[in-house]
């Protein structure tokens, strides 16, 4: 009997790190997809080839998509500031700079081709509804939205193959609470890159991302793994 397969897409963050592990605990033949869309710096994606490698995915692609050409975001445009020190009040009004457009609706349909051609109907996305910076690509409606796309716009959902389902096991949990559940369930969470202005593989300390993280493993009672310039 072949075993159910998994497409689940893998930054090299914290979020997504404990999202392949929660796929991989479920049973799924997992399936990693990083996408090089333009972002400012290579460390997540080296960091998400070694949490791949760590955790045992049955394949691991890097896919080049080139969001930069099209700017828009301080994650890929040279000439916007990565935000720093911004008060706990403002991380959870208004979009930020950070938010990069049309992301998790890119990297989801391309991780919904490579499903379809394994004959899967089961896509992971580490998105969070509780500390997800003001982003509207991880809400639950945006999930809802794609999931009814997936069904309308291939093959295997139009023939009634299969229904494509969307996994969000982090959606209503708090940072604490995912960094809890990663280290039951083995995530090495010092191999993770979360900064969104790394120099040299140290974080910051003092952008949204750094802050949610800290945050996060304070309250967890758990010491952060990584190095960080400021924190």
């Amino acid at each position: 009997m072949r075993s159910k397969r998994a497409v689940v897409l893998l930054s090299g963050g914290l979020d997504s790190s404990t999202t392949l592990a929660e796929a991989i605990h479920e049973g799924y033949e997992s399936y990693a997809l990083t996408v090089r869309y333009g972002q400012r710096h290579e460390h997540e994606i080296d960091a998400a080839r070694a949490i791949a490698g760590k955790l045992g995915v049955r394949d691991h692609i890097v896919a080049e998509i080139d969001l930069k050409q099209f700017g828009g975001s301080a994650l890929t445009s040279d000439d916007i500031d990565v935000p720093k020190e911004r008060w706990p009040e403002d991380l959870a009004t208004g979009i930020p700079v950070t938010y990069v457009p049309a992301r998790n609706t890119v990297l989801l349909s391309v991780a919904l081709a490579w499903a379809e051609v394994l004959g899967s109907s089961d896509l992971f996305i580490g998105v969070n509804a509780v500390d997800y910076s003001g982003y509207p690509d991880c809400r639950p409606e945006f999930i809802e939205a794609f999931e009814n796309l997936a069904n309308l716009a291939t093959k295997a959902g139009v023939e009634g193959a299969s229904r494509f389902q969307v996994h969000t096991p982090l959606l209503t949990l708090s940072k604490a609470d995912i960094i809890r559940r990663g280290l039951e369930l083995g995530v090495d969470y010092s191999l993770t890159s979360t900064c969104y202005d790394p120099t040299e593989g140290e974080a910051c300390g003092q952008c949204d991302a750094c802050q949610l993280r800290l945050k996060g493993f304070e309250q967890a009672g758990v010491q952060d793994p990584i190095r960080y310039r400021n924190a």
